[in-house]
């Protein structure tokens, strides 16, 4: 068989096997091999890299688009200067995922606009390139999902479908009251995920509030009893990041929002 010959097996060989990258840069990497005198190898792990890599970009980028994020968030992008109450070894470990490894619900608490949302969506994306699967709902969406099952009977498959993610993260407790079946709803995923995986809630209540915003003690004492059981909690008080940046723009003369007391 002559080099040509083998030349365009490879090629084909590549393309049955689906690896487009691989193929694509197959010229460039035989010309590079013979130009650095590469070994077989050598050239065989550059043109395997060149696929993989390829690959697990696809794959973040495709499990990233299916995670739910109203937006993309990520957490080199956060100012931590501007939120000094963050304790910057306590986001770094979670940025680790040993979190999620060891199934640990993580918590972010404090008034609106501090960047809760901002650290979980940082938090979901950072899992994803980690290789764990990650799904994002603000808790009125998630209620509205569990009740429209319920109407349909779907409840159960909803239920598992919602435990699936390794990650959930559970966004704007207590932004809205809610009812007496909302909050029973609430306790069902709550218990079903306990100690099977991994949730980032965030809120603007503390935890003695959230009796209040569940509409009862007892509901709320189940609920924060299997979420804080195995969990990490980051307290976040300090001035809201718009009002911060309408304020350098000179768009407002609201006073800046005080430093919150601890939320817990």
């Amino acid at each position: 068989m002559t080099t040509n010959e083998i030349y365009e097996r490879v090629h084909e060989n590549l393309n049955w096997l689906k690896m487009s990258t691989a193929e694509s840069v197959l010229d460039m990497a035989v010309e590079h091999s013979v130009k650095e005198g590469m070994s077989f190898l050598e050239t065989l792990d550059r043109l395997l890299a060149e696929e993989v890599d390829h690959r697990k970009t696809s794959s973040i980028e495709t499990r990233t688009k299916l995670a739910n994020f109203p937006a993309r968030k990520y957490l080199d992008d956060f100012d931590l200067g501007f939120q000094p109450s963050i304790d910057r070894k306590v986001l770094d470990d979670l940025r680790t995922m040993r979190f999620l490894a060891n199934g640990d619900n993580v918590i972010l608490l404090g008034p609106p606009g501090v960047g809760k949302t901002h650290i979980a969506i940082g938090l979901g994306i950072d899992a994803i390139k980690a290789g764990y699967s990650a799904y994002y709902l603000n808790s009125a969406s998630m209620i509205s999902k569990l009740k429209a099952a319920a109407q349909r009977g779907t409840l159960e498959r909803a239920l598992k479908n919602m435990c699936r993610p390794k990650l959930l993260i559970v966004d704007e407790i207590g932004y809205l009251p809610m009812d007496r079946e909302a909050a029973n709803l609430f306790f069902q995923l709550v218990s079903r995920r306990y100690e099977k995986g991994s949730t980032i809630y965030t809120s603007n209540k503390s935890y003695g509030e959230w009796g209040e915003v569940l509409g009862d003690n007892v509901i709320a004492s189940a609920v924060l009893d299997r979420i804080l059981h195995h969990s990490i909690t980051m307290n976040i008080r300090g001035e809201s990041y718009r009002l911060q940046y309408r304020r350098k723009a000179g768009l407002t003369t609201i006073p800046p929002q005080k430093m919150g007391e601890d939320y817990k």
